[in-house]
């Protein structure tokens, strides 16, 4: 009997075995012919549909190149194709990543402390925070507090020094140090101009000496423009692969995003970190980068479980493996680099067209959640909570947020009113969110699937909430939380009523405004006199004067708005001339709207007007009062050129 019961277990025993064997899909293999095979498929297609002009794509594994691909043109009208050992595509922001190598260094060699107060190494000051100075582990964690900047960031002019850039204007610091990701290409320029002054070489031949050469990269450069020698082999830049070539996209914050480099370069830059950062530092300095200790970052700047910063390297975990690595984008350069830090295996992938509707991001989700699915896939975790408490959890959710990565002293504020985020209750339950949109623009839906913690359907992405005294007061996903994270809107600045009562008083300005040539054709038509006085009929029109001028302030803000955002060149001293008149015409048109407005209702209720123009009289004063609020709350009399 005892023998048969043995023969049982052993039978369940590999059973149970077998089926969890069953459970976890097996990957395929990361070699050249299948690799090539995928690629080969995936690639074209993306270029094709998404009007995008190249790409290149590099995968190393154990130190050595598995495959380096090019695809398409690197320049259309010269029938350039991509070389991935030649053609030098603009990474955007992975550039950090050398920034962040340069720094590391410095800290090795004993220049550089990551909690020391960074004006120990600069000639100008960053003013402190609630007493609190700016130090390099927050400035590369993003977490210095410092609100976004825009001037100057990408534009196709002369470039600026970097001294230059750095010292004409310090963004207003809007966080606590270190409690708050708020990623900055100002504070990576810092961390640049950092490197540069301890080691006394001008950062772009800083990088040359010590990152470029140690790897031999002879196809790599910050310098704007390029040397002579590599300016005939960079990429041309596409808004679309059928629209118009661009020209070489310079970059303000050079240290945060000016680099060019071929595929095979990066390939070198990813074998060297993924090899315990050979040649380039110590490999305890290196494990440090990559596994930056918990214990030096404030608890409330993480939103657990979702992925965090390490020292530079921003995690994108995916199906239980480590992966650090960032994203890149200029207008037209979109890129992404990821390394399997505890695999050995590295993947750089960068187009050299935006394409339509942000076709290039599109495909490079797709593309670095396809790798991961193909070659190191994981079987899906079912898990779901009670769906009572995950309806209340995610009605606690509902509401009006704001990216922690914004302006508050600048006109760039607008886009904060603009670019709220709208948190809704999906009717079995789950979180819907218009602004986080799938690979078709249909907003996404979350499920939970622990407290707090939401799964995107049909995807890797997870949302989570941090909770103050039980409810959620921040929350973010997977692939924003190590930049950004979402706070509630305050009442004052919230969307939620403030558009629609924007909405209401600019109808009413310009109901106002045309009402004046319509009574004054009635009254020509008819021969009818003003039934106003002579004073009052001055308020009246003055009224209507200024409320045809707040209107067509308002309305040249948001031309030149979309403006700088549909074309970044515009970001830079080309407006400072606009942005001059806009601020110094709202000024008065904003303010002397409400002054005459409150007149007009004076003049109203003294001559004891009829009840429905004196209650007219007050909507008039309340929708001038809401357009200065709006305009005061917002940037728009902010009188200055800097942002």
């Amino acid at each position: 009997m005892s023998l048969w019961r043995a023969l049982l277990l052993a039978l369940a025993v590999l059973a149970s075995s077998t089926a969890a064997q069953a459970q976890q899909p097996a990957g395929h293999s990361l070699d050249a012919t299948d690799l090539d095979a995928w690629l080969d498929g995936a690639i074209p297609y993306a270029l094709r549909t998404g009007d995008i002009a190249g790409a290149v794509v590099v995968v190393v594994k154990n130190g050595q190149l598995v495959t380096a691909r090019g695809y398409g043109w690197a320049d259309i009208a010269a029938h350039r194709p991509v070389d991935p050992e030649r053609t030098l595509f603009r990474v955007g922001s992975v550039s950090k990543l050398f920034t962040w190598t340069a720094v590391m260094q410095q800290v090795e060699a004993g220049r550089l402390d990551l909690d020391a107060d960074v004006n120990r190494y600069l000639d100008f000051a960053i003013p402190p925070y609630q007493g609190k100075p700016v130090t390099l582990r927050q400035i590369m964690t993003h977490t210095a507090g410092f609100e976004e900047s825009g001037k100057d960031v990408i534009t196709f002019h002369a470039p600026i020094a970097l001294d230059a850039y750095l010292k004409r204007w310090v963004p207003a610091r809007i966080y606590a140090p270190g409690t708050t990701p708020a990623y900055s290409n100002w504070a990576t320029a810092l961390a640049g101009y950092i490197v540069q002054r301890v080691s006394g070489l001008p950062f772009a031949a800083y990088v040359e000496q010590r990152i470029f050469a140690p790897l031999d990269m002879r196809h790599a450069s910050f310098r704007q423009p390029l040397p002579p020698a590599l300016a005939p082999w960079v990429a041309t830049g596409y808004p679309r692969a059928s629209a118009p070539a661009q020209g070489y996209e310079v970059i303000g914050p050079a240290p945060a995003g000016a680099l060019a480099a071929s595929g095979l370069d990066m390939a070198k830059f990813m074998i060297a970190h993924l090899a315990q950062g050979r040649g380039l530092m110590a490999p305890q300095t290196a494990a440090t980068m990559h596994h930056s200790p918990l214990d030096r970052v404030d608890p409330k700047s993480l939103v657990p479980p979702l992925d965090r910063a390490e020292l530079g390297f921003l995690e994108r975990n995916l199906n239980g493996r480590e992966i650090i690595g960032h994203r890149g984008a200029t207008q037209n350069f979109h890129t992404l680099f990821q390394l399997y830090i505890n695999d050995g295996v590295g993947l750089f992938v960068s187009f050299n067209s935006a394409g339509r509707d942000g076709a290039a991001e599109t495909a490079l989700d797709q593309i670095g959640e396809g790798f991961a699915d193909r070659y190191f896939p994981a079987a899906p975790v079912a898990s779901r909570v009670d769906p009572k408490l995950a309806r209340e959890h995610a009605r606690a959710m509902a509401g009006m947020w704001m990216s922690s990565r914004r302006a508050e002293t600048s006109f760039l504020a607008l886009a904060m009113l603009a670019g709220q985020t709208k948190v809704a209750l999906t009717p079995e339950g789950g979180l819907s969110i218009a602004s986080l949109k799938d690979a078709s623009g249909a907003p996404q839906v979350w499920d939970e699937v622990a407290p707090f913690v939401w799964q995107v359907r049909r995807g890797h992405e997870r949302l989570a909430a941090q909770l103050v005294d039980g409810r959620p007061m921040r929350w973010s996903v997977d692939t924003l939380a190590p930049a950004a994270v979402f706070d509630r809107a305050p009442a004052a600045m919230s969307a939620d009523w403030l558009l629609p009562a924007l909405g209401l008083s600019l109808g009413a300005l310009a109901l106002a405004v045309l009402h004046w040539p319509a009574s004054w054709f009635v009254r020509r038509r008819f021969r009818a006199p003003s039934p106003l006085g002579s004073r009052s009929l001055l308020a009246y029109r003055a009224l209507r004067i200024a409320s045809l001028a707040a209107l067509l302030v308002l309305c040249g803000w948001m031309t030149l708005l979309a403006m700088m955002l549909s074309d970044l060149d515009l970001l830079s001293a080309r407006s400072d001339p606009w942005l001059r008149l806009l601020q110094l015409s709202g000024l008065l048109a904003f303010t002397g709207s409400v002054g005459l407005a409150g007149w007009n209702a004076t003049l109203a209720w003294r001559e004891r007007r009829h009840w429905t123009r004196r209650l007219w009289s007050i909507a008039m004063v309340l929708a001038a009062l809401m357009l200065l609020y709006t305009a005061w709350q917002f940037g728009l009399l902010a009188m200055s050129t800097n942002y």
